[in-house]
């Protein structure tokens, strides 16, 4: 209730004309606002990344786990305008394995806060390591930022990319090569 009568606040405070600000268009905007932020954009606060690893499988595969292609998006902390993009996550296993969809969850429940973009990339690849007990994890993100499409320099073609790589996954450039090939960041044979 507080958060719709904030929008509308926010929406009697830009100026609009008035047959805008109360027109038809207009009236249901605060709940919906309300709701969407609090369903879709900002719903990460309320799942925990240790909760969704926590029903991972013992395993005693040692070798790179990959997903790669998951949308998502986030909030810019510094404009609260929405990104949106691809995430690509590894990981080399202790004695636990997460389900794929695991993963899935682990990014949208990180992804789904006020969160810079290298923020998100380090804090993925670090729940891996801390609440499944990998070895190693990375994640590489690449996303529209609508906070530099949009605004400012309003390039709408421009796109962020920032990578983490934490544990054997800094360590070992093989696996690392690996990882980067199954994304296309590196051709081949190389």
């Amino acid at each position: 209730e507080g958060a719709a009568r904030a929008i509308s606040d926010f929406l009697d405070a830009m100026g609009l004309p008035a047959e805008v600000r109360r027109s038809e268009a207009l009236a249901l905007t605060p709940t919906r606002v309300t709701q969407a932020w609090l369903g879709d954009l900002l719903d990460g606060y309320g799942r925990d990344p240790a909760a969704i690893l926590a029903d991972a499988i013992p395993s005693r595969k040692r070798d790179l786990v990959a997903v790669t292609g998951i949308d998502f998006h986030s909030v810019c902390p510094h404009h609260l305008l929405p990104s949106r993009g691809v995430a690509h996550v590894a990981y080399v296993p202790g004695d636990r394995i997460a389900g794929f969809g695991q993963l899935v969850q682990l990014v949208d429940a990180l992804a789904h806060r006020f969160v810079l973009q290298e923020d998100l990339a380090r804090a993925v690849a670090d729940a891996l390591v801390v609440h499944l007990g990998a070895r190693g994890a990375a994640c590489i993100l690449d996303a529209e930022q609508l906070c530099m499409t949009v605004r400012g320099g309003k390039r709408p073609h421009a796109r962020a990319h920032a990578d983490a790589f934490v544990g054997a996954m800094a360590r070992d450039e093989k696996l690392q090569r690996r990882f980067l090939r199954l994304v296309g960041r590196v051709a081949r044979g190389k």
